[in-house]
């Protein structure tokens, strides 16, 4: 197996080359020296060091304009990034090449409950398996997503509510120890709205929300191209808004917030009292037949015509397309994607955050505001965890 090469961006100028290079793919020098607003020798030079540290250099001549003909740059070919993406109920980890094409990826279920050690060796025992596929045995970086709030600065996990024995752990720097590379640690919804921005419907956008409605709900905030935060790491923390003062308890402790309404451990809950009163005859039979339900089953319940599962998709979709109308009223944003495992529920759960929040919202606001279901699925975290860790290795 080959070592992929642990060169840093050196400068500013450099980390421009490397992120043009990975979000536009192979340039001309020229090109190069176009975009960035620079002369084709201060290019070349840094093309040069770049070659040297093993992250870009030249490769072969590019199409003619007229002239002497330029030389094409691209990124080195051993780059190799991990992206691992850890939810509630499950995880990806995928490695990718420097453009963060995915080469290789693994996907299985977990339970975040089981704590940081058996958690994490799972994903890295993942992690090991997708390398040797792809004959690498140490990456370049790697990039962690979590289901809960993160010290971004520190790499540790910040009292998550459904992740007990995480709170302050060193995730980063046990999965930088295993791997023998920089490591960088976000939570889930971030990761995942940055992948949606590197490769899915929001490329190109923005001023953008995702929102991801999982076990719990979620939401990545990106300002003018950027990821917002906030000060201690939990901006977009939509699922502990309080949408009733007397409501289910949430795993945060409180009454009545929107993920205890709207999130899939709450549409479980939700779809097993149906069942059990006699409601639903399609969830009934689900539930003799699995033993326990879960958001998945509402859907296929919602696809054999059941009148009580369509319900239960319409209250949940309504208190989302509240909570998003406030959003929108407050950030005006371009667009709203709609992500994580309850989106199986597909276009009935959509049609009814989309009513809501059209009507909910002031027209200036929502007249040309898409909100759109993501399409990347599992790969959307693996590609967003590699993004964070290309954008530090890319970085001087």
């Amino acid at each position: 197996m080959r070592h992929s090469l642990a060169g840093r961006a050196e400068n500013a100028m450099q980390a421009r080359i490397l992120a043009q290079l990975r979000d536009e793919g192979p340039l001309s020098k020229a090109q190069l020296a176009d975009q960035l607003q620079v002369s084709r020798t201060t290019i070349a030079a840094e093309v040069a060091r770049l070659a040297e540290v093993g992250l870009a250099g030249e490769a072969g001549p590019a199409a003619s304009r007229g002239g002497r003909r330029s030389t094409l740059v691209d990124l080195s070919e051993d780059i190799r990034f991990v992206g691992i993406s850890i939810g509630a109920t499950g995880m990806s980890v995928g490695v990718t090449d420097g453009r963060l094409a995915v080469l290789a990826t693994r996907h299985r279920g977990c339970d975040i409950r089981q704590g940081p050690e058996a958690v994490l060796a799972a994903a890295l025992a993942l992690v090991r398996e997708v390398l040797d596929e792809v004959g690498v045995d140490r990456p370049m970086g790697a990039g962690v997503g979590v289901p809960g709030p993160v010290d971004f600065h520190r790499g540790v996990p910040v009292s998550p509510p459904i992740m007990p024995g995480w709170d302050g752990y060193p995730v980063r720097d046990a999965v930088s120890r295993e791997l023998g590379c920089p490591v960088v640690l976000d939570n889930d919804v971030n990761v995942l709205a940055v992948g949606e921005q590197h490769a899915g419907v929001a490329k190109g956008a923005r001023d953008f929300l995702y929102v991801k409605i999982g076990t719990g709900i979620g939401c990545g905030i990106v300002i003018d191209g950027d990821l917002y935060r906030g000060v201690n790491g939990c901006a977009g923390d939509i699922g502990h808004i309080r949408i009733e003062e007397f409501g289910p308890t949430c795993a945060c402790g409180n009454t009545g917030c929107l993920e205890a309404f709207s999130g899939g451990a709450a549409l479980a809950r939700d779809a097993t009292t149906a069942a059990r009163s006699g409601r639903s005859p399609a969830l009934a039979a689900l539930l003799q037949e699995k033993g326990e339900l879960t958001a998945v089953d509402v859907g296929t319940a919602v696809s054999q015509g059941d009148p009580q599962a369509v319900q239960l998709i319409r209250d949940s979709g309504r208190h989302v397309g509240r909570v998003l109308a406030a959003l929108v009223s407050f950030f005006n944003p371009g667009m709203i994607v709609i992500g994580g495992r309850v989106t199986g529920l597909g276009h009935a759960l959509l049609s009814e955050i989309r009513g809501v929040t059209y009507r909910q919202s002031l027209p200036l606001a929502t007249g040309n505001l898409p909100i759109v279901l993501s399409e990347l699925g599992d790969e959307g975290g693996v590609v967003g965890a590699a993004r964070l860790i290309s954008a530090a290795v890319y970085s001087p």
